[in-house]
């Protein structure tokens, strides 16, 4: 399953933890206020309000509102989470930029030569990568501005050879 147009993945429920509805979540945004007491996160075509939240060894264990016994949230397991993006004044600074904002930006060397287009973004141990449409992937370190659809990378020579 995918997030809905305008929706962002938030992360994932993974197993039951106990047997009063608390989920595992393993989340893939670093945004903590995504696991805040009272946040709305959509499951589908559901809308899951979180009812209490701590973080556990790496994970988050998660009590969504009417998730009251282990069986219905053995039911979650599975559950793609999703949001709207939050809003780029409250949780950005200047020189860092959302995922999304990426996909579909024009990939250019510092001089203006056209390299392609973000068709996604890969996560990699080192560095995450932006995949071009043209098969070619370069690391997130490289990128030295984004701004208006354009991202400007300057990345060593041979770097982008096929």
């Amino acid at each position: 399953m995918t997030p809905a147009p305008g929706e962002l993945e938030i992360g994932r429920i993974g197993s039951p933890h106990g047997v009063r509805g608390e989920v595992t979540v393993t989340f893939v945004t670093n945004r903590t206020e995504r696991a805040a007491p009272g946040a709305e996160l959509r499951g589908g075509d559901r809308a899951l309000v979180i009812a209490t939240a701590r973080p556990h060894h790496g994970k988050w264990l998660i009590r969504f509102e009417g998730v009251d016994d282990r069986n219905a949230a053995e039911a979650l397991r599975g559950t793609l989470l999703t949001a709207p993006p939050l809003a780029r004044a409250d949780a950005l600074a200047d020189d860092e930029y959302w995922v999304h904002e990426l996909i579909g930006s024009r990939v250019v060397d510092p001089a203006g030569g056209d390299l392609g287009t973000v068709a996604a973004v890969e996560a990699n141990p080192a560095h995450d990568l932006l995949v071009l449409d043209t098969g070619v992937l370069v690391p997130l370190a490289f990128v030295v501005r984004h701004a208006d659809g354009e991202v400007v990378v300057d990345v060593p020579d041979g770097l982008l050879e096929l």
